[in-house]
């Protein structure tokens, strides 16, 4: 008798341990749902503010050489190209057409990979609007501080 009743006892244990264990998972699958979401925002917001320097710093380097139309027509057309490589750049990273095969943190994982490839960029841009130190033989046509 003292044998079943251990029995029921441990299965009694059981069911409490696994009723427990599915409780305490709903609510943090809920909150790892309003997670990943927070995270999907955050990171494009930082996209929108990657994108924002990048078309100041790109105006900033039209504006200091509107004088030079040779060099902006090669700037623009520069430009041009590099979009071209980082929309093909992401296309490659994430190629299936059904971007759900990535999971809920697809946003989150493209505006991060364009969030680098535009600061990259805007930093390509920057010699450009700020110079680059007086002494370097390969200044082409950066203007010299």
């Amino acid at each position: 008798m003292v044998a079943a009743w251990r029995g029921q006892e441990g299965s009694m244990f059981a069911r409490c341990v696994m009723a427990l264990a599915l409780a305490l998972a709903v609510p943090a699958t809920a909150a790892l749902a309003q997670s990943q979401a927070a995270y999907n925002a955050a990171a494009c917001a930082a996209l929108k503010k990657a994108d924002a320097e990048l078309n100041a710093v790109y105006t900033a380097v039209l504006k200091k050489n509107a004088d030079d139309k040779n060099f902006i027509d090669k700037l623009k057309v520069a430009q041009r190209a590099w979009v071209a490589f980082r929309d093909a750049e992401m296309a490659a990273r994430y190629p299936a057409r059904d971007k759900g095969e990535y999971g809920s943190a697809f946003d989150l994982c493209w505006c991060n990979g364009l969030a680098a490839l535009t600061q990259q960029r805007t930093e390509q841009l920057k010699p450009w609007r700020d110079g680059i130190p007086e002494g370097d033989v390969c200044t082409g046509s950066y203007p010299v501080r």
